[in-house]
């Protein structure tokens, strides 16, 4: 990870820092850690975000996001919200898998998780929750949008990341492209407990109207309903819905 060098970058990655803390809050050393930076740059950092409602104090301490990016947000919706079209997608591969669903978009070179959708089946992965992010190539969603980058740009990616000292040795560049190949061949893209073991995820690139992967679709569940068969299956079914997706976003 690059340590950011500057005022606002460094307040860009403190705040997506205490994003993927969410809901359990982050403290000040995960916070500065996961950002990059030293203990006491975090903290005075982040006492000045909370003096801005930027960052909030949970009941055991933890840094949470504040009050004041929600009305931010709220405010920013109706030109980036999409997920009033995506919730009745994501809901759908939920009802008919049984498995837990997730859309989540691009933004830069990671993937943020913006819905998720349980479905009945009684044991689900914890892997993903509104709001996480993952560097591209990693889990389902992060890719199946790496997948369906140009070349270059894939390369570009893996040669700046480091992917493999913070998610393990399959997440090194060998092991990485040759994922990108096979999904790029099945259409889907499969993360088989990479992450969390046992836990395995099926993503689908949504694109934009220039052709490029501006998000995915996944699915994700215990390795015992991922079965070679099953996996076609699913595969085929996230195809489906994320070229309806594709589709629907489109629509002016």
């Amino acid at each position: 990870m690059d340590t950011p060098s500057d005022v606002v970058g460094r307040t860009g990655a403190l705040l997506r820092a205490v994003a993927a803390a969410e809901p359990d809050g982050a403290t000040t050393s995960g916070a500065a850690r996961v950002a990059g930076l030293a203990r006491p740059t975090a903290h005075r950092l982040l006492t000045a975000l909370h003096a801005q409602g930027l960052v909030d104090r949970g009941p055991d301490g933890g840094w949470l996001l504040g009050p004041e990016l929600y009305l931010l947000g709220t405010a920013a919706a109706r030109r980036y919200d999409v997920t009033a079209v995506a919730q009745p997608f994501v809901r759908r591969l939920a009802d008919r898998t049984q498995e837990s669903a997730f859309f989540s978009v691009r933004r830069g070179e990671e993937t943020v998780c913006l819905l998720r959708e349980d479905g009945s089946f009684p044991i689900r992965s914890h892997v993903l929750h509104e709001g996480i992010r993952f560097p591209l190539g990693v889990a389902s969603a992060g890719l199946a949008v790496l997948a369906y980058l140009p070349d270059r740009e894939v390369a570009d990616h893996l040669e700046r990341a480091d992917l493999a000292a913070a998610y393990g040795a399959q997440h090194g560049t060998g092991a990485l492209l040759e994922r990108v190949a096979r999904t790029r061949e099945d259409g889907w893209a499969v993360n088989p407990g990479l992450l969390v073991e046992g836990s395995w995820g099926l993503g689908a690139a949504v694109f934009d109207a220039d052709e490029r992967p501006l998000g995915a679709l996944s699915l994700t569940g215990i390795e015992q309903r991922f079965g070679t068969e099953r996996r076609r299956e699913l595969g085929a079914l996230l195809l489906r819905e994320a070229h309806a997706l594709t589709l629907a976003l489109r629509r002016p």
